[in-house]
């Protein structure tokens, strides 16, 4: 048993109590309260009072519940310690009482949510690294109730009526209740008590292997949406910090494409946990709100199950870092990999060298250009990843962080055929779609385009232009694609050309989550590097056989970019005069309702557009930019949250 206990008490600027924590709100009082358990007497108490984060101290900071509760002010506030600086002090004082050994000592609070949903979230948010007793404590609620056998008790008055205890009810609430807690604490020992089993809190997501026949519990399971594209399974936990995820609990989940839609199913290891991690629901990643929702087991087992052999056999080698290739010779071979990660100065292993290379084959063994590769620790992967873009052959590689779920989903998905049949319609004739007069839009693989999103729909090309500013020099002739709705409205979405592949991987770097100033307003601007084929593939809603392109001259476009497969060919429309590059309206027109799956994954949208009749054009003008009309995207909204529209638009640069 423990030689020293350490009552611990936070408080936050926003909701205490049963909601502490669920609006993210700072730390502003730490209150602890040492406990010799040898002695059997109270050693110190120490209460701080923290400062908020420099950005926040010219604002007022203290909710009413705050001030009420705790007596304090906001010049208190704003003169008090940095979290940092408060652990730093305690730790001095309680290894000096300990005489240096703090592995004998052990934290006691009212209930979980002191550590799990402030403590350690707060403390991952500035980087601070907490000492180790933080990562363990005993819950006084549940070791009372184990005890004592008693109904569940919700608080520390409760507690103190049980065991009819007094309580000084005139003294500030934080210094009451370390002070009840510590009475509590030497009754239980008093009356044969003793903690020997603490619970834990996880620093880190450990590798696992789930299965397709294995049992997973719903009531543990819940499913964040909203994640940035490239979050990986460590990341998703560092959002859920203080809960205890299982192992291999994080699955990420894939769009049609076979890439990250922004959504990802964790499993934790108690409905308790899963439960404190729904009142993290519109906590932030920087500067994303992520909504958490309840899921179920089996979505769990569809997204992180798998039942392919060599994928167990590749992961059972139990490396600590997954990273996936993509873009691969499909001539590669397991030597090359090993040799591409090992050259150059920051060269790193390949755990078990060839063994540890996973390609990605398509059920009659061809390539697919993937890979996965395993390491053996965190460093290795970061001087791994430091490789993202290098050169095998001619080809440049992606590099990315990946987890044991989406090795399954991965390679379960490569080896159905039916990932590779031609998407159907779910109606049997898909009526024609004219295309208003436009230049070719360029083709191909070569990731020489750029994608806007979310620009303000009343901005123009030269909205666009000034926004790029230097870069907009690299933009081809004629290379300024705005996109428009099937009602002939702004979509939000651009495609811009560029001169070269350097050129567009420059500009995504430099211009993705700026800001574009329009009028008094400010969006933050989403922008992708694509290539020609990307950008087919968003106008087209992901159709499988391409359209006939109208040249400005008026003649339809011959293989290959192939002909109309749903119908008769469009009506070819006579060029005219330019005109600017707002898309007219014309009366009498009804553009057909296109339906998008919900969750686009850049740089590929979502497929498996639905039309509606098809309407009947007058000619249009044709304007100097590219106006392009695609299908309109009704995203699905989730728990009455409308709050998020589609807000894209494509450019070719």
């Amino acid at each position: 048993m423990a030689t020293h206990f350490v009552v611990t008490y936070t408080a936050t600027a926003g909701a205490n109590g049963p909601l502490l924590g669920t609006d993210e709100e700072d730390i502003v009082l730490m209150q602890f309260l040492v406990w010799d358990a040898v002695c059997r007497k109270v050693v110190t108490e120490q209460q701080y009072i923290v400062r908020p984060p420099t950005e926040d101290i010219n604002e007022n900071v203290l909710g009413e519940q705050c001030r009420e509760d705790f007596g304090l002010t906001e010049d208190q506030v704003k003169n008090g310690q940095p979290l940092e600086n408060v652990v730093d002090s305690f730790d001095a004082i309680l290894s000096k009482i300990a005489e240096g050994d703090t592995g004998r000592v052990a934290m006691v609070t009212d209930g979980q949510l002191h550590l799990r949903q402030v403590m350690h979230p707060k403390a991952l948010a500035r980087n601070l690294t907490l000492p180790d007793y933080y990562n363990s404590f005993y819950d006084l609620r549940k070791e009372f109730k184990s005890f004592y056998h008693s109904e569940e008790m919700n608080s520390v008055p409760d507690m103190i009526n049980f065991l009819d205890l007094e309580s000084d009810e005139n003294e500030e609430l934080a210094s009451r209740t370390v002070r009840d807690m510590g009475r509590i604490i030497a009754r239980m020992i008093s009356d044969g008590h003793r903690f020997v089993l603490p619970e834990s809190i996880l620093i880190r997501l450990e590798p696992g292997i789930c299965s397709r026949t294995e049992e997973v519990d719903s009531a543990c399971v819940v499913r964040a949406r909203g994640l940035p594209w490239q979050s990986s399974d460590q990341d998703i936990a560092k959002f859920f910090r203080g809960l205890n995820i299982a192992k291999g609990g994080v699955a990420l989940c894939l769009s049609p494409q076979g890439r990250r839609n922004g959504e990802a199913l964790i499993r934790f290891i108690s409905p308790e946990h899963r439960d404190m991690a729904l009142k993290r629901h519109k906590h932030h990643i920087g500067n994303r709100y992520i909504e958490v929702y309840k899921a179920t087991g089996e979505d769990f087992i569809n997204v992180a199950g798998g039942s392919n052999n060599e994928a167990q056999t590749f992961l059972s080698r139990g490396g600590q870092v997954i990273i996936r290739m993509r873009g691969l010779p499909y001539d590669c071979t397991p030597k090359q990999v090993v040799e591409f990660f090992e050259s150059g100065e920051n060269g790193c292993q390949i755990l078990d060298s060839e063994d540890g290379v996973l390609f990605v084959r398509k059920p009659d063994g061809r390539a697919t250009g993937d890979a996965f590769v395993l390491f053996s620790s965190e460093e290795d992967s970061t001087r791994a990843l430091g490789k993202h873009r290098e050169i095998i052959g001619s080809r440049y590689i992606e590099l990315f962080r990946s987890t044991t779920a989406e090795v399954q989903q991965v390679l379960n998905r490569s080896m159905d055929p039916r990932t590779y049949e031609q998407q159907q319609p779910l109606i049997a004739q898909l009526p024609q779609v004219p295309l208003l007069p436009q230049q070719i839009i360029t083709s191909g693989t070569r990731k020489d385009c750029i994608r806007l999103r979310g620009l303000p729909f009343e901005a123009q090309v030269e909205h666009i232009l000034e926004f790029l500013g230097e870069l907009a020099k690299s933009i081809v002739y004629q290379g300024v694609h705005m996109v428009y709705n099937a009602h002939g409205q702004p979509s939000g979405e651009a495609f811009i050309q560029m001169d070269s592949e350097h050129s567009a991987f420059l500009a995504a770097q430099q211009r993705h989550h700026r800001y574009m100033i329009f009028g008094k307003k400010q969006r933050y601007i989403e922008v992708f590097q694509c290539s020609g084929e990307d950008m087919n593939m968003v106008l087209t809603g992901g159709l499988p056989a391409q359209r006939p392109v109208v040249s400005p001259g008026g003649t339809v476009i011959a293989p290959p970019f192939g002909a109309f497969p749903l119908g008769p060919a469009p009506p070819v429309l006579n060029a005219v005069g330019a005109v600017t590059p707002r898309l007219p309206t014309y009366p009498g027109v009804a553009y057909p309702t296109m339906f998008y799956w919900p969750y686009p994954s850049p740089p590929v949208s979502p497929s498996s557009p639905y039309y509606g009749s098809p309407p009947h054009l007058a000619t249009p003008a044709t304007p100097p930019h590219h106006t392009i009309i695609a299908p309109e995207c009704l995203p699905i909204q989730a728990s009455g949250d409308t709050s998020r529209h589609n807000g894209e638009a494509v450019a070719t640069m």
